[in-house]
């Protein structure tokens, strides 16, 4: 019997969420709407979440002592990655002494790093991948490429949003990658993963919820990325229905290895009916925003009532929909969004601001929503939307 006592009380529950950026911040909120204590840590201060949570912490998530010393002074009743750069190994040790850990601690330390998931994938279950072979020195890496094969791309086993990912098109981008994969990932310098190219018609966003109801997916996500960092999405992606019943028995057959309740992002390749596993994160997907719109439970709802132990029968899909995510470029911590009257003039227009504290480089700080009648409509009306926006990058 699931059972949600009173808010800071010894009968309440409580969540702590390691990663506080936008996708904490949705999952923080959802969490409170059924009474739950959120405590948000991340490695910088005044992080999405943490400017709605109760309480936060900021610190390296990847130093293991400091990470345990912190779920014991707080002793959650769960406890729930939102990014990759954790130490995983102490999680599974905390799930040991009896913390919940979602999905699983072993789903967060195979996830988090691109070596475990692919591993699991490909080699345990037999599920087609695109070719790898992995890294861990410059010569490994270059012996990788000539295995593989040019054109081929290039990542961190540990990175999210595209950071250390390049493509290697020609023998002179060889040195640039590898650069690029030793300087983009979330635990510093280490071992990357070299992937051939994948022959694909387009690529999706499986959202797959495991609850005690059951497995459910929303409708397929369909996305554009910009070396490798989410630009666009939108619902549903158009397939075959054979393409459909393949992609839902491989995230099925992810999910059910990884473990746990809660929300996974299985991306996959499609050609034709034919289904290439790509990466799956077992949590809410950037991608997945366009679910703020598009549905009655977001990615971020389901993922709370499944962790939370309560059932997800069903999925309710309002229609075809769209995000355009807002990317803010420069060195600064004043940023002004503006002329919103005409962004939000149309119909079916929805807008979220981050509440990002600044941008080094460029950072996604925004994203923009719509609904219509086709995917098609919903794409043209965010992107409507994008164009009246003005982004004032003003000097620190």
């Amino acid at each position: 019997m699931s059972k949600i006592g009173s808010v800071m009380t010894p009968v309440g529950r409580k969540a702590l969420l390691l990663g506080s950026g936008e996708l904490g911040k949705e999952v923080a909120i959802e969490l409170m709407r059924y009474g739950v204590e959120v405590i948000a840590c991340d490695r910088y201060p005044n992080a999405p979440a943490m400017q709605v949570a109760h309480r936060s912490y900021v610190f390296n998530m990847l130093d293991g002592d400091e990470l345990h010393r912190i779920i014991e002074l707080e002793r959650p009743d769960h406890i729930i990655p939102e990014v990759e750069a954790i130490a995983t190994p102490t999680l599974l040790e905390l799930e040991k002494e009896g913390f919940n850990v979602t999905p699983t601690a072993r789903a967060a330390w195979l996830t988090m790093n691109r070596e475990g998931i692919r591993r699991l994938a490909a080699e345990e279950l037999g599920i087609t991948t695109s070719p790898y072979r992995f890294a861990s020195t410059r010569e490994e890496f270059e012996k990788a490429v000539e295995e593989i094969g040019i054109p081929c791309v290039v990542k961190p086993i540990m990175s999210s949003s595209g950071h250390g990912q390049s493509t290697i098109k020609t023998p002179d981008d060889i040195d640039r990658a590898w650069h690029i994969s030793q300087e983009g990932g979330r635990a510093g310098a280490g071992r990357v993963i070299v992937e051939g190219f994948v022959n694909f018609d387009y690529e999706i966003t499986l959202l797959t919820v495991r609850s005690c109801s059951g497995t459910v997916y929303c409708e397929p996500v369909g996305h554009i990325q910009i070396d490798g960092d989410y630009r666009y999405s939108w619902q549903p992606q158009p397939m075959s229905a054979a393409a459909l019943a393949s992609a839902q028995e491989i995230a099925k057959k992810v999910t059910d290895a990884l473990g746990g309740y809660g929300i996974f992002g299985v991306e996959l390749f499609i050609k034709g009916d034919q289904v290439i596993f790509s990466e799956v994160s077992p949590r809410p997907h950037d991608t997945g925003m366009v679910t703020m719109i598009s549905q009655d439970l977001s990615e971020f709802g389901l993922h709370a009532r499944a962790l939370l132990g309560l059932p997800v029968p069903a999925i309710r899909f309002y229609g075809p929909s769209a995000s355009r995510a807002l990317v803010v470029e420069g060195d600064t911590d004043k940023i002004e969004f503006d002329n919103l009257e005409k962004v939000l003039a149309e119909p079916g227009v929805q807008l979220r601001i981050f509440g990002k504290p600044e941008v080094k480089g460029h950072r996604r700080m925004g994203v923009i929503l719509a609904t219509d009648t086709t995917v098609e409509a919903a794409r043209a009306k965010a992107e409507r939307a994008y164009e009246a926006l003005s982004v004032n990058v003003l000097p620190r």
